[in-house]
């Protein structure tokens, strides 16, 4: 844990301690930002940061085999790491569900809602936290979020799960299920993997986790991150926004950043660090952040498309069939994701952990 003022200690205690999150913070009516949650100058996304004119693609999927489609998604994959989609089937009701799912589990009591705190929750498979890792970290993120894994196993624990949301997390996970096989279809051929076998699903897709994201109004978001720059872990990350914007991914230039605005009934797509491994740098994770908001609660649903537990990844053969040299190493993900849980938001860095 690192060294803290007695001020910050006490909040530490209130929003994690006592599990009531940074939305117990707010509801407590706080007018300004806690130190705590303060981020030095030279971490916050200022103005001169943001590229106006740029934006990531917005990809229409309603034709999953046409070849301008896959190729545009491949290209997206490589250039940007991010991109959006659209008419890609999952019905827009089931996008309201789930946002509105999450509105209701944050607007429940505290008392409620700490039931399925960390540690605390009657079973592993959901678990409510706050920030990132707050033990790790010198300034905490504006963020709570209620985490379900979600694998067919996990889902034997749907009775145990919050009734207020978890009828439409099901409902949304399902809907989203062969969206999330297309587009690992469309990306491997794009590697030169033809078919997805059983083995190499378990590698891309056995362990999804599903996110309802939480960033209650904040009183000075200029000074403060929703969530700090960084890149997914995940094989591939498929996000829903609601209107309120606030996410930016990292420009090209390295320095700069774009503003991804909401779409109404898209899904955001980024490549997460799995890939870009598999994929021998072909394929690019992105760093992104996403900035509070000073007028609205935010949320946001990401379903983390991940490996199961002790799946081993590293570059395709099929990548390196022409006498390429990997860049990475084989690793097992629950060490790759240990890893990762185990320091704050440094932006590309767990990607070392693999590299050769």
């Amino acid at each position: 844990m690192p060294p803290r003022d007695p001020n910050s200690e006490k909040i530490i205690d209130f929003v994690v301690n006592k599990r009531n999150g940074v939305k117990g913070l707010v509801d407590a009516g706080i007018e300004t930002v806690p130190q705590l949650y303060i981020l030095p100058v030279d971490e916050r996304l200022e103005p001169n940061k943001i590229l106006p004119t740029d934006s990531i693609p917005v990809i229409d999927v309603s034709n999953w085999d046409d070849p301008v489609v896959t190729q545009s998604i491949c290209d997206a994959a490589g250039k940007w790491g991010f991109f959006q989609i659209i008419n890609h089937g999952v019905p827009l009701e089931v996008l309201d569900a789930v946002k509105d799912a999450a509105h209701r589990f944050f607007g429940l009591p505290n008392e409620e809602r700490s039931k399925y705190w960390a540690g605390n929750s009657p079973t592993e498979t959901v678990a409510l936290k706050t920030s990132f890792v707050p033990q790790a970290e010198t300034v905490l993120e504006w963020k709570d979020n209620l985490s379900f894994r979600c694998s067919p196993r996990d889902l034997e624990s749907f009775p145990l799960w919050p009734p207020v949301c978890r009828d439409e997390v099901v409902k949304y996970m399902e809907s989203a299920e062969p969206v999330i096989r297309k587009l690992l279809e469309v990306l491997l051929k794009g590697l030169k993997v033809e078919e997805i076998d059983e083995a190499r699903e378990y590698t891309l897709m056995a362990s999804p986790i599903l996110n309802l994201n939480y960033y209650p109004r904040c009183p000075d978001p200029d000074l403060t991150a929703g969530v700090g720059p960084h890149s997914d872990i995940s094989t591939i990350t498929v996000l829903l926004q609601d209107d309120s914007g606030g996410l930016y991914v990292r420009a090209t230039d390295d320095d700069s950043w774009i503003h991804v605005p909401p779409v109404n009934g898209a899904l955001v797509i980024n490549m997460g660090d799995i890939l870009q491994i598999m994929s021998n740098d072909r394929y690019r994770s992105i760093e992104h952040r996403v900035v509070a908001n000073g007028s609205k609660d935010r949320v946001s649903v990401p379903i983390f498309v991940n490996p199961g537990a002790d799946a081993t990844f590293g570059p395709l053969p099929e990548v390196l069939e022409t006498g390429e040299q990997p860049l990475y190493k084989e690793v097992v993900f629950s060490d790759y994701f240990k890893y990762f849980f185990s320091k704050r938001h440094e932006g590309k860095k767990t990607m070392e952990f693999a590299r050769i």
